[in-house]
């Protein structure tokens, strides 16, 4: 008697706590909620790079190398919408449990979470620099006279609005902020290629290599690769953005899920193929690594594009640190027993906003040291962890056309894994001249 009723205080406990952690509190999400969040999380403002990316390997590979990553991609996102409910009457919430369930309860922890956390807390980091000098374009180019401000200043004004936002509680809390975000992407590269194709191409446009050597050009193709494989990596938060929706033995989360997966990857079809290719297509090799650079007038039209920019990643940088905010608040309150409190969830969240803005005003060139770090990380969780786990758990038929599929995701994954911080590298040795902290 005295062991059912510890177990029945231990359920009732971490009921308790289930009902307070940010992922699984709401499971009433609708199928358009992971639509929103999941072009949040997968379409940045390195969009608007896409075309600099293709001038570094023309147009052959490319094309072949975009379409590649949305269909490999695709179909990882597929098997994690597959897996979270792989197990009768089990929910695999979060990327490091179906690690666990792949690996063992330790093994699984230590490959998943530190390569999930260096992805969530690198992009956090990366969209309070993008914020900040999206900022400062906007008051550069409305206020061509005006005493100019450090990138630090505007880091903070669009570090600031976090700390109230990080206050939502869970998903289903930003959905509306998500929602705006998704339409701003859409937004911004809309802008992006319509007015490329309204100014037209260039008499002069050249195709050829961007570098004049072949080691530039073999490097510059590293590079490029890094570009437009981690443009579509958005997985880290796949299963946590699935945990929110309801479940049934009938009506299971994966049919509702997929359906806004579907549609998310429409839109970010929408937003990377026109702009990558219509950008290539006009400025050629001449195109800059921001392509509003490029087209530089009409004025309004910059810097409503760079409005649109600032209202997107400040959604993208909320549905990425929930995951995080679950991670922390759950070894908390599981690992150190502290209380489920508001306090405890105001001191969390308020201290990790004030981290990553730090950090981004230290290092405002973060976004150059991530392509390095990121390769390690955005490679695998979204390109072939999946595919390892699917080959784990389900065992599909040696030689089968789902082992061959999976294997050649695998290969494919572990040479972006190696090539792509090699490039990125290079382009740090190339412009640390130019780093400045605190600037």
């Amino acid at each position: 008697m005295t062991e059912m009723v510890k177990k029945k205080i231990e359920s009732s406990k971490e009921s308790i706590i289930n009902e307070w952690l940010p992922i699984t509190s709401s499971r009433n999400a609708k199928w358009y909620y992971s639509a929103f969040h999941n072009v949040t999380a997968m379409v940045g403002a390195g969009v608007l790079g896409l075309p600099y990316a293709m001038s570094q390997l023309g147009w052959g590979v490319g094309v072949t190398l975009m379409v590649l990553a949305w269909v490999i991609t695709l179909y990882t996102l597929w098997q994690m919408v597959q897996m979270h409910e792989m197990v009768p009457g089990k929910r695999f919430d979060r990327y490091h449990e179906l690690g666990q369930e792949a690996f063992g309860e330790k093994l699984g922890l230590w490959i998943v979470v530190p390569q999930q956390l260096l992805v969530e807390v690198g992009v956090n980091i990366v969209y309070m620099v993008t914020g900040g000098k999206s900022l400062q374009k906007i008051y550069e180019i409305g206020c061509p006279n005006c005493h100019p401000l450090k990138t630090s200043y505007f880091i903070l004004m669009f570090g600031c609005v976090h700390f109230f936002l990080s206050f939502c509680p869970n998903f289903n809390s930003i959905t509306l902020i998500s929602f705006l975000a998704a339409v701003m992407s859409l937004s911004y590269s809309t802008i992006g290629w319509g007015a490329s194709v309204h100014k037209g191409i260039s008499p002069e446009v050249d195709y050829s290599p961007r570098a004049s050597t072949s080691t530039g050009r073999v490097f510059g193709s590293f590079s490029a690769l890094g570009d437009i494989a981690f443009a579509f990596a958005g997985h880290n938060v796949v299963l946590e953005i699935q945990a929110t929706m309801p479940s049934t033995p009938e009506k299971p989360s994966k049919k509702p899920m997929w359906k806004g997966v579907i549609i998310a990857y429409i839109v970010v079809a929408m937003c990377y193929f026109p702009v990558a290719f219509v950008g290539y297509r006009v400025f050629g090799n001449s195109v800059e690594d921001n392509m509003l650079i490029s087209l530089q007038k009409p004025a309004w039209l910059i810097i409503m594009a760079n409005a649109f920019v600032v209202i997107h990643v400040i959604g993208s940088y909320q549905v990425f640190a929930m995951g995080v905010f679950d991670m922390i608040e759950s070894y908390l309150v599981k690992q150190r027993n502290f209380n489920p409190t508001k306090t405890l969830r105001v001191i969390v969240r308020t201290g990790y906003v004030a981290l990553t803005m730090f950090l981004a005003i230290s290092f405002p060139f973060f976004g150059g040291l991530l392509g390095f770090f990121g390769g390690f990380a955005f490679a695998p969780t979204t390109y072939f962890l999946p595919c390892i786990i699917w080959l784990i758990i389900y065992k599909p038929k040696r030689f089968g056309l789902s082992w061959f599929t999976n294997w050649i995701c695998i290969i494919l994954g572990v040479l972006l894994m190696v090539l792509a911080p090699i490039g990125a590298l290079r382009q740090i040795i190339l412009q640390a001249k130019g780093y400045k902290f605190f600037s």
